[in-house]
C-alpha cells in the first residue's frame, strides 16, 4: 500500500530553510556570486520565522510550462529563488543514440517546440560537418527563409504570452492570431504546423510549393501594421511600462558570467548575434541590424523581440529576392533517398529507399560542435560519431536551459508579481530545458 504521507523531494535542487543554508550557498542562490562578481552582501538579519518558502509551479500557467520555482519571500519581496527542473524530461539526447542520423531530425524538432525548425537546422548542420558535404545553394536559402519565419512565429508567441502574463489579455488573442498565419505557411510547405522534420541532413525534405513567393510576401505585408498595433497597445502604455521598466535588471558582465545569450544578453547593450558575429549559411550576404537594449530590464527584452520580428521581415524580403534555382538536397545516393515518384518505377529505387530509412547512412568517425542563433539565444549541437549510422553521443547546448541561471539573480529583491514578468521575459521553453 502506498504511503500517502511520505514527503517527496527533489534533493539538492530544492531550496532549504535559511537556517540550514550556508552563507556561500545562499549567496549563490541569491545571485550574489557570479564567477567572482559580487554585489550587495547577503542579508543575514532575516530569520526563518520572518520568511516563508513557497512553490510557484510546476503547474502555474505563468511559469511557461512545467518549471517549478521555490521562492523565499519576506512579505511579497523575493529574497531567494531556485529553479527546479526535470518535470518534462524525455531523454532526447540519450534517445539520439538509438536513432539513425536520418531519424535524428524527428527527435530534436520536439525540444524547443516553439522553434522546431531551428532545432532541425543545428542538428543537420552538425551531421553535414561530420560528413564533410556541402549542401546546394537553394537548400541553404530555403533553410534561412524557414528559420527567419520561425523566429517571427516564436517571437509572436512570446508577445502573446508576455502580454497575458502581465494582464494585457488582448495581446494573447492578437499574438496567436498573427502567429497562425506563419504556421499556415509552414503547413503548406512541410505538411505540419509544428515539429516538421523538414530540415534534414543533406538539405530539406521537399522543395518550396508553387506560389510560395506570393504567400511569403503577403505575410510580410500583413505583419508590419500588426506590429505597429502592438506598439500602440503596449510599448507606450503607462501600466505596461510600470510593470516592465527597471524590473529584472542584469548587466553585460553578469549576463556573460552566467553564459546568457539571445535577447537577455542583447538587452544589456551587448550586440552578440551569431548570424552576425559568427555567420553561417548566407547571413553574411544579408543586411539587417542586431537589436540591442540599454538597461537590461524586462522592457528591453520585450522591445528587442518585437523589433527582431521587423528585422526578420527585412531579412525574408532579401531572401525572396535572392532565392536561387537548383536542387533542394544533395544528390549523393549514400545520404539522399530517391525521388518519391521513382519508387513506383524502379526496384533499385525501392531498395535504396528501404535501406536509407531502415539502416540509415554511416557517418565518419569524429566529433563536431555547431551553433546557430535561435530565438532564445545560442543553440548548439555537439555530435560524436563512431563511424556507424547512429550518433555515439549527442549533446544540445540549449539556450533556455542556460538562460534559466539568470532567474535567481533577476528576481532577487523584486515582488512576486514581478516574478511573473521576469519569467516571461526570459522566454524559457521547458522541452528544451528538460531534453
Amino acid at each position: 500500500m502506498t504511503d500517502l504521507t511520505k514527503e517527496t523531494t527533489e534533493g539538492a535542487q530544492e531550496i532549504k530553510p535559511r537556517a540550514e543554508t550556508s552563507d556561500v550557498e545562499r549567496a549563490l542562490e541569491e545571485g550574489a556570486v557570479l564567477r567572482g562578481i559580487s554585489h550587495e552582501d547577503v542579508d543575514v538579519e532575516i530569520s526563518d520565522d520572518e520568511t516563508m518558502i513557497i512553490n510557484m509551479g510546476p503547474q502555474h500557467p505563468s511559469t511557461h510550462g512545467v518549471l517549478r520555482l521555490m521562492l523565499e519571500l519576506d512579505g511579497e519581496t523575493v529574497l531567494r529563488c531556485k529553479p527546479v527542473i526535470g518535470y518534462l524530461h524525455t531523454g532526447m539526447e540519450k534517445q539520439a543514440e538509438d536513432l539513425t542520423f536520418l531519424q535524428g531530425s524527428t527527435n530534436v524538432t520536439r525540444m524547443d517546440y516553439a522553434s522546431p525548425l531551428n532545432n532541425e537546422l543545428v542538428f543537420s548542420m552538425a551531421v553535414e560537418a561530420l560528413l564533410e558535404i556541402e549542401i546546394p545553394e537553394r537548400a541553404q536559402w530555403i533553410r534561412m527563409l524557414m528559420s527567419e519565419l520561425q523566429r517571427m512565429a516564436s517571437h509572436l508567441l512570446f508577445l502573446a504570452t508576455n502580454g497575458m502574463d502581465l494582464g494585457a489579455i488582448s495581446m494573447m488573442i492578437y499574438g496567436f492570431r498573427d502567429r497562425e498565419n506563419v504556421l499556415a505557411f509552414f503547413e503548406k510547405v512541410t505538411g505540419l504546423r509544428m515539429n516538421h522534420n523538414y530540415i534534414r541532413p543533406g538539405g530539406v525534405a521537399a522543395d518550396l510549393p508553387d506560389g510560395w513567393r506570393d504567400d511569403v510576401l503577403k505575410l510580410c505585408d500583413y505583419l508590419p501594421p500588426r506590429l505597429d498595433e502592438y506598439d500602440e497597445l503596449l510599448t507606450g502604455q503607462p501600466i505596461w511600462r510600470e510593470r516592465t521598466q527597471g524590473i529584472g535588471v542584469i548587466t553585460t558582465e553578469q549576463a556573460l558570467a552566467l553564459s546568457a545569450t539571445g535577447p537577455i544578453l542583447r538587452s544589456t547593450g551587448y550586440p552578440w548575434d551569431l548570424r552576425r558575429t559568427m555567420p553561417y549559411l548566407h547571413y553574411d550576404e544579408l543586411e539587417f541590424d542586431v537589436v540591442v537594449g540599454s538597461y537590461g530590464d524586462t522592457f528591453d527584452r520585450y522591445a528587442i523581440r518585437l523589433n527582431e520580428v521587423r528585422e526578420s521581415i527585412r531579412i525574408v524580403h532579401q531572401i525572396v529576392d535572392k532565392m536561387p534555382a537548383g536542387d533542394y538536397r544533395v544528390q549523393d545516393k549514400k545520404v539522399t533517398p530517391p525521388p518519391r515518384a521513382r519508387i513506383d518505377e524502379s526496384m533499385e529505387a525501392l531498395i535504396h529507399h528501404f535501406k536509407i530509412f531502415t539502416e540509415g547512412f554511416k557517418v565518419p568517425e569524429g566529433e563536431v560542435y555547431v551553433a546557430i542563433e535561435s530565438p532564445r539565444g545560442e543553440l548548439g549541437c555537439y555530435l560524436a560519431s563512431d563511424g556507424s549510422a547512429r550518433p555515439y553521443r549527442m549533446h544540445i547546448r540549449a539556450p533556455s536551459f542556460v538562460n534559466l541561471q539568470t532567474l535567481p539573480h533577476l528576481m532577487r529583491g523584486g515582488l512576486v508579481a514581478d516574478a511573473v514578468a521576469i519569467i516571461s521575459s526570459v522566454d524559457p521553453i521547458m522541452g528544451e530545458v528538460d531534453r
